[in-house]
Parts: C-alpha cells; structure tokens; sequence
C-alpha cells in the first residue's frame, strides 16, 4: 500500500476508510521528510539574500525561482545557490509585476517576500490567491484595509500566511514563553518593549553621501511607529493576545523629530540638503495599549536618535518580572534574595525551549531566522498552521497605521479585532513546548 500523506487524510478522509493503525506514525513522518519545499524570493536585496542562504541551510528546501527589479541582485542570489552545489533557480526580472507571472508560472509552496515595504500586501494576496504559502517580511502591511484583505483571503484560500517576526523565536524570548506558560510570573498585568536601533546613518540614509534610502521617504511622509513588530513580537504571546485576551485601543504620542536634522548638521554641515528638511517623524514614538482583560502594554519607536540597540522587553507579573534591558529576573517566593534582581541566564538556560537544542550561533541574527525558516518550511512542507498565523500577523502589523492615527487626532483609538470574536476561545499555539 502507496503512503498517504496527512494533507491527503484531510482532503479525501482516507482515515475514516482505512483505519488509523493502516499507516503508522513513522511511515507519515517519513513521507513527509521526504518531500521537497519548493520556494520562490521576491526581493533579494540584503534582507532576501540573507534569507537565501539561510534556506540553502535547511533540508529539504529548494529554491527554484527568484525574482528582484535590479536583474545584478537576482542574478547574486541565483549565484549563491550555485556556489552552495544547488540547482540554479530561474530569474524573473522585468518589471514591478513580475512576481505574478512568477507565482503563475511556477509550482511554488511558499514564497518569501522580502521586497520594499508598500508591496509587501499586494505580494502575499497574489500568492495566496495562487495557493502559495507567503513568507512576509516585517511589516506584512501598512494600512489597516491591507491588513483586513490578508486575513480574510487566508480565511477564504485556507492558505496560511505568516508574517516574518524573527525576533518572536529568540532563544530567551521563548524561554520567557516557557516560564510564563508554566505560571511563574503569576497573572501577566503589564509588558513594556521597543525598538531602540539608530538606523539613520545606515538603513535610512547612505553614510558616505547622507543619499536618501528608500525607507527615508516614510520619515518624510508619516509620524506613526514605523516598525513595531519587532518589539511587539514575542508580547503577543506573553499576553495571550488573540488567544484568550484581545487589544481594544492605542493611544500614541509622538515627541518633536529633531535627531535626523541634528545628524545631517554633525555629519555633512549645515549646507547638505537634507539637513533642513522637514521630516514628519518624531523622534519617539511611545504607544499605550489596552487589553480586554485589563492589561498594559508600552510599545517605543526609537530609530533616529545616538544610543546602542535595545528592545527593552519587559513582562511583568503578579509573581513577579523579567526585565531583558537589565538581563535581570525576580520571582517572589523563588528568588533568594527579598526584592533583589537575579541574573537572567541560568533561568534561560533551565527553560529553553525545544527548538533551540542546537547552537546555530554562526546562522543569521543569531540563528533566529534559522529557527524561525525552519518551523515555517516544516509547517509548508506539512500543508499544516504556520508557528506564526494570519492572526498574529494583523496585530502586529495594524500598530503601524493606528498609531498614525492617533497621533494625528491626539486621541485612543480602537483596535480591530482581526479574529472576529474567536479570541474568546482559541488556545494558545505559538511555539507550544513539552514542558
């Protein structure tokens, strides 16, 4: 008798025919070890060429089209796969909708879209749409419609769509996950996090020329959180968000912008012309958020002004906190020492989660994007839930505009509820561990 996968169970409901002792759990494990995820990279500037050779990392992984509007960056990438004895992947590179005719032309399971941030949306609704599975970098969107229309065409395609959230499967955020899970925080009342990365003088601007970079034209146009998802990442799940709790409002403020003048004045002088434009960015950008079931979150935009990186994570319970800034734990009853921080290691150390049993230390960001690419081609290859759903996606991605929002009306606003209810019953699933 031929093998049958568990896609094939859930479309024809062989199981029900044949009984579940026919086909046993090894010979299900092996037929799905045995297939090949056939990926496609959409934009493969610095942060898909990353993602390239981190997928030719992985197993069972094959890269079989590529597709940028500069041909000398896809033609790189295909290079790379080359360089590393893979098959080279054909190349698409015409012109701004060259993806569709890669996403129709090409059998792909899943695409990762690692493109300029405005067509990030329009990317992963087309793939969908073609019964591909999207790899979204961060954000998955910049408007609130956008984030809508992904979510309902994942409802409607019942194809999963994950945004890219690398920082979500850090080695001592899901440590964090794990103790939290295991009560000993208590009941989680507040979180604090940021994204603290001076990026003028590198992502925004060139450093040499102080040449506008493409992201440069969103500090020119908009005062909003640029780029919370980092941050926000690993909250969702400390908080239960979406999975038993639910954001109802955010109310941001936005400080005068005074640091990328100030940069371009200290750098180039006063005569470069970059140095007296407007820009509509504050400076920092601090959100509130409000849950359903009466918790906090302080969310900072901080990327224009000197200062070394930071994401100032912070959970705090009813048992106790955990401050990352610090390195620093306390649990009451537990730690030693009344009211005195602990060091946070050995407490990651004891609560580290399963998918971090490896050093993966020489992969990208630390091994996070390994990590992250592995549990996201084992979900396609699968046909199962991505480790981070459509769900968490909109959450995090609709802090973007919201916060704009908010600012320009000095005003609370509300926050969707992209699950349309099911909050109130779904259970946790990111990153469950056997603890």
């Amino acid at each position: 008798m031929k093998n049958v996968s568990r896609r094939d169970f859930v479309k024809t409901g062989t199981i029900a025919t044949i009984g579940i002792g026919a086909l046993s759990e090894s010979a299900l494990a092996k037929s799905e070890a045995d297939k090949i995820v056939r990926i496609g990279v959409i934009g493969t500037g610095n942060r898909g060429t990353s993602h390239v050779n981190t997928l030719l990392t992985i197993e069972g992984v094959e890269i079989v089209a590529v597709c940028d509007l500069d041909k000398g960056k896809a033609e790189n990438a295909a290079g790379i796969c080359e360089k590393k004895g893979k098959k080279r992947p054909k190349i698409y590179c015409k012109d701004e909708y060259t993806y569709k005719e890669m996403l129709g032309k090409e059998k792909l399971d899943a695409v990762i879209i690692a493109t300029y941030w405005d067509c990030h949306a329009s990317i992963a609704l087309e793939a969908m749409n073609n019964g591909t599975y999207p790899g979204i970098e961060v954000p998955a969107a910049l408007t609130v419609e956008d984030t809508w229309r992904l979510v309902e065409t994942s409802e409607k395609t019942g194809i999963p769509c994950m945004m890219l959230e690398n920082w979500s499967f850090r080695q001592d955020n899901l440590a964090v996950l794990n103790m939290k899970r295991l009560g000993m925080f208590g009941e989680i009342v507040h979180c604090h996090c940021a994204h603290s990365h001076d990026c003028i003088d590198h992502w925004f601007f060139d450093n040499k020329t102080g040449e506008q970079k493409w992201p440069a034209k969103y500090l020119l146009n908009y005062n909003r959180d640029q780029y919370p998802t980092h941050s926000v990442g690993p909250i969702i799940s400390w908080m239960d968000i979406n999975r038993g709790d639910i954001f109802t409002e955010i109310y941001s403020t936005a400080s005068a912008s005074k640091g990328i003048n100030s940069y371009f004045k200290r750098k180039f002088g006063n005569d470069h012309p970059n140095a007296n434009l407007k820009y509509k960015q504050g400076d920092i950008v601090t959100s509130v958020l409000k849950t359903k079931m009466g918790k906090t979150l302080v969310i900072n935009y901080d990327m224009q002004l000197p200062r070394p990186y930071s994401n100032r994570w912070l959970l705090e319970g009813t048992l106790g906190v955990y401050d990352e800034e610090k390195g620093s734990i306390y649990l009451e009853g537990t730690s030693p020492e009344y009211h005195i921080w602990e060091p946070w290691k050995p407490y990651e150390q004891k609560n580290n989660h399963k998918w971090w049993q490896a050093d993966y230390s020489a992969q990208s960001h630390g091994g996070t994007d390994y990590v992250m690419l592995c549990q996201f081609t084992d979900a396609v290859k699968a046909k199962g839930s991505t480790p981070i759903d459509v769900y968490d996606s909109a959450v995090m991605t609709a802090i973007v505009e919201l916060s704009g929002i908010s600012i320009e009306k000095n005003a609370p606003v509300a926050f969707p509820d992209f699950t349309k209810g099911k909050w109130k019953t779904n259970k946790p699933y990111f990153a469950l561990d056997k603890l």
